[in-house]
């Protein structure tokens, strides 16, 4: 089979976008084709002529602060106040609940993000008299809220044609179709560099809708005139923005409120109206982000020692486990072990709240159903997902769920999916200019990964402060290159080797050279 050099490359990324619908801004589908959208829009309408209370319900985590930061931006151009809650993790728990409800005194409440779990507090909202719009993105389940309209393309009966969004580009739309409704001079298009971001933190397939959005919102990104993005610009001091900077830099300082205090503190970071304001919001989200990385580390090191490696699931749990963090734990842990991992920590009700991870071809939502009669509640979508039950019952649920993955024993483990064998004679600036554009890389569209086989090993070291990650010299065919493995410092390395490796942008001093980075030694 012959080797993948630039050509190559260049015809196999681009086979990935080929038959894209959307492949342009102006082919996204119209907002009509939302089930319910238009009694929403009249609703709302109403609302705004008639000077009634218009509350925004949103969601602790990036993409809930992005639709919450749309949505509260949208009226704002348009001269209507709003009100917004964002529910506090540790007080409210997720979503409209019963206790959100009772700080609802009248009016018409509109959730973003979230809602369609929520049937309790949709009850609670009729007895008050307040009508209830929902847009979500996340799995519809047995109990439908009664709501006035529900905007979600999982919905059975959506046209929508492309069901993986996030819940921003629900907002989104819900906004457009006002502004249609309405006559209003907004531009939509304004809202692409806030709907990048909760596309990538909210890992959406990059595909398809998906990928004509970030690409357009990541120029938007850059070339910004918010506050808080104009500031992370300046640190960031790139020429060009990646899916990446979003994944690794923006979402994580987002996220951080949300996890360790209140969300709020990321609201009016994107909501910042001079550089003052975004400058104390972002140091206070640093803060913020680097007490999460702290405890990440323990709780991580506390989990790996209770974990039993020979089980189909990771399920651990403990007393002291900051509830804002388990998600990213079981996440590490899940890619770790290549396992679904379920961390959970035990409140003093003796209540386990638990999130879940996997990065398999198993779908957790499904997964998780199967224990439904032990739980006092859950919710989420194939790869992530949120659940709490008694602790008494965690055993039995342990013992249901590791059973039920005998099933999936094929499914748990992703091979590891190349372009093909690399010639490594190929890879100059020219090469790596070929995959960066073709960003964004997310789920469904992996940033390119190549073999190469039968290399020798001239030589290696371990590098960085702790010396621990692992650079090598190589001998492929008489082309000597160099690749780094980080995080490994493992010293029993064969004479000849097979990697799986990616090709990225190395920057020292000005200097531009393409690095390898080893993924796994085969």
């Amino acid at each position: 089979m012959s080797k993948i050099t630039k050509d190559r490359l260049f015809e196999l990324l681009s086979a990935r976008h080929l038959n894209n619908p959307y492949s342009k801004l102006a082919d996204i589908p119209p907002p009509t084709s939302f089930k319910d959208i238009d009694i929403a829009t009249k609703r709302i309408k109403k609302a705004i002529l008639e000077n009634e209370t218009i509350t925004i319900v949103g969601d602790y985590d990036v993409d809930g602060i992005v639709s919450t930061t749309i949505m509260l931006d949208f009226f704002k151009q348009i001269n209507i106040k709003v009100n917004h809650i964002i529910p506090n993790r540790f007080e409210h728990g997720y979503g409209l609940s019963t206790k959100i409800v009772d700080l609802i005194e009248k009016g018409l409440v509109i959730t973003v993000d979230n809602g369609i779990s929520a049937y309790e507090a949709s009850l609670k909202l009729k007895e008050k008299n307040i009508d209830l719009i929902i847009t979500d993105h996340h799995t519809v389940g047995e109990k439908i809220p009664q709501a006035l309209a529900i905007i979600n393309p999982k919905q059975k009966d959506c046209t929508f044609p492309f069901k993986d969004i996030c819940g921003a580009q629900v907002a989104w739309y819900l906004c457009a179709a006002i502004k249609k409704e309405m006559n209003l001079n907004v531009n939509m298009s304004d809202y692409l560099d806030l709907l990048c971001i909760a596309i990538v933190a909210d890992i959406m397939p990059m595909t398809a809708l998906n990928y004509t959005i970030t690409k357009q919102g990541l120029k938007k990104l850059k070339s910004s005139s918010r506050e808080a993005f104009k500031l992370l610009n300046s640190i960031l001091s790139k020429e060009s923005l990646i899916s990446d900077d979003i994944g690794f830099f923006i979402a994580p300082k987002l996220n951080s409120a949300g996890r360790m205090d209140d969300a709020t503190i990321a609201l009016d970071f994107l909501l910042s109206e001079d550089s003052f304001s975004a400058n104390e919001s972002l140091s206070l989200l640093d803060e913020l982000n680097n007490y999460r990385k702290t405890l990440q580390e323990d709780i991580s090191n506390k989990a790996n020692l209770k974990i039993d490696k020979n089980k189909n699931a990771i399920i651990v749990w403990d007393e002291n486990w900051h509830e804002g963090v388990i998600g990213i734990v079981a996440s590490k842990l899940s890619n770790l072990y290549k396992k679904p991992a379920f961390i959970f920590t035990v409140q003093e009700n003796n209540i386990a709240k638990g999130s879940v991870r996997a990065n398999s071809n198993i779908n957790l939502y499904e997964l998780i159903s199967k224990t439904s009669h032990l739980l006092i509640g859950f919710g989420g979508h194939k790869n992530a997902a949120g659940l709490s039950l008694k602790l008494e019952n965690i055993e039995e649920f342990e013992e249901i769920i590791n059973q039920e993955l005998e099933n999936f024993k094929d499914d748990l483990h992703i091979e590891i999916d190349t372009l093909g064998e690399l010639d490594v004679s190929s890879v100059d600036l020219e090469f790596l200019s070929i995959i960066e554009g073709f960003e964004p890389y997310g789920l469904e569209n992996h940033r390119p990964i190549f073999k190469i086989s039968n290399v020798n090993l001239v030589k290696y070291d371990l590098i960085g402060r702790d010396k621990n990650h692992l650079k090598l010299t190589l001998n492929s065919n008489g082309v000597i290159f160099e690749a780094i493995k980080f995080n490994d410092s493992n010293k029993n390395i064969p004479n000849i080797l097979n990697l799986i490796v990616s090709v990225a942008k190395n920057e020292f001093k000005g200097v531009i050279t393409p690095q390898f980075l080893i993924q796994e030694i085969l």
